[in-house]
C-alpha cells in the first residue's frame, strides 16, 4: 500500500496563549487561522498560519496548566525560512532579544519563544558555496 499524506500542523503547548499569538505574530508575522474552544473553557487551541503553505501551528493552552511545561534535553524544532535581508531580520530578532543561538558557521541562528521553544531561522533561499 503506497500512502499519500500532506503536513497539517504542529502543536506546541503554552502556559500564555496570548503572549505567544504576540510573539509568534511579531517574529514571524504568523495570523489566527482559527480556533477551537471548549465547551468547559478547560482549553484553547488556535491554529496559526503563515498565509502561503497551508501547514499550521497549533498552539494549545490548558486552563489548569500553571507551571512551566519540561521540554527536555531533545533538539526538536521548528525551522522558518524568512524573506528579505536575512542580517536585517537577524538584528531584528537580535535587537527584541529573542536570539538564544547562533552558528555563524553554518549561517543560521535560533530564536525562543516564551515557553522556551526554539525555531531555527533560515533565509528563503539557501546560499550554495
Amino acid at each position: 500500500m503506497e500512502i499519500k499524506s500532506r503536513f497539517d500542523h504542529f502543536n506546541i503547548n503554552v502556559l500564555d496563549l496570548d503572549r505567544s499569538i504576540a510573539f509568534y505574530g511579531k517574529a514571524l508575522g504568523l495570523k489566527e487561522h482559527h480556533r477551537k474552544e471548549a465547551a468547559d473553557g478547560s482549553f484553547i487551541l488556535v491554529y496559526l498560519t503563515d498565509n502561503e503553505t497551508g501547514f499550521l501551528l497549533e498552539l494549545t493552552w490548558l486552563r489548569d496548566r500553571k507551571e512551566a511545561y519540561e521540554l527536555g534535553d531533545n533538539e526538536s524544532h521548528l525551522c522558518f525560512r524568512v524573506a528579505g535581508d536575512y542580517d536585517e531580520i537577524r538584528e531584528y530578532h537580535r535587537e527584541l532579544g529573542y536570539i538564544c543561538f547562533e552558528n555563524n558557521e553554518m549561517g543560521l541562528y535560533f530564536i525562543n519563544d516564551p515557553d522556551d521553544y526554539w525555531i531555527e531561522i533560515l533565509p528563503a533561499k539557501q546560499h550554495i558555496g
